[in-house]
């Protein structure tokens, strides 16, 4: 399986996380399971057929994982993805993630999103002309902190407020969206060969490994020693 991201240019920082392609490559099918990542990812697949609970059309997106997603792939499949904040998402006019979390939609072919794919290229371009003007929320502070006060003040919001945008963006308060983007960190920091498990674990706010390891369990579905040796990007 070949799978790799490229980062969003400086305009689209906040907006869009990665652009990223997959090519599975190999005979038969094949299953792989993708972790929660706090995005939500836009796919166009080009070849292939790939499942995920039920057969997947040529143009679809996946709402906010809570929970590891066992997907099947033909081994001919290859896609392109384009993976959103939220409120980008929204941006865009996507409908309210609250209303597919853990789950995928079909987009069609004619719809603005589907533009936003050449036929087989980079999209970045068209991501850019979309967002053109676009400057993130101050959710988008989120990313970077820690705690649910710490956002509070970067974006200068009382709590009260910040709990009920959080709601509107990601369906979820701020804390349980801060943990997925925790999760996030920590499952990129694993995948480093020279990475201590200890270390991952502080750097990336956890209180211990064991801490942790729960949480790799609960929403990887395995342990960080496990995903070490498995995880290619968001895929264990």
């Amino acid at each position: 399986m070949h799978y790799a991201e490229t980062p969003p240019p400086p305009e689209l920082e906040g907006l869009v996380e990665a652009v990223w392609t997959l090519n599975v490559a190999t005979e038969g099918w094949v299953d792989h399971q993708a972790v929660p990542d706090g995005c939500i990812e836009l796919i166009r697949r080009h070849s292939g057929r790939s499942v995920w609970r039920r057969e997947q059309p040529g143009l679809f997106v996946t709402g906010l994982a809570l929970r590891p997603a066992m997907l099947r792939f033909s081994g001919d499949a290859r896609f392109t993805g384009i993976r959103l904040w939220p409120w980008a998402w929204h941006a865009l006019g996507g409908a309210p993630c609250r209303d597919f979390a853990d789950d995928w939609r079909p987009v069609n072919d004619d719809s603005p999103l589907a533009a936003l794919f050449p036929d087989d290229g980079d999209p970045t371009p068209r991501l850019a002309a979309a967002f053109r003007g676009l400057a993130p929320p101050p959710l988008a502070a989120i990313r970077h902190v820690a705690s649910v006060a710490l956002l509070a003040r970067l974006a200068g919001l009382s709590e009260r407020q910040l709990q009920r945008i959080c709601a509107r963006e990601t369906g979820m308060p701020p804390r349980s969206y801060l943990r997925l983007l925790r999760f996030r960190t920590a499952v990129a920091a694993v995948q480093r060969p020279d990475a201590l498990l200890a270390d991952t674990a502080t750097a990336s706010g956890y209180a211990d490994q064991a801490h942790m390891t729960r949480e790799f369990r609960s929403l990887g579905g395995l342990p960080p020693a496990r995903a070490r040796k498995r995880a290619k990007g968001p895929f264990i």
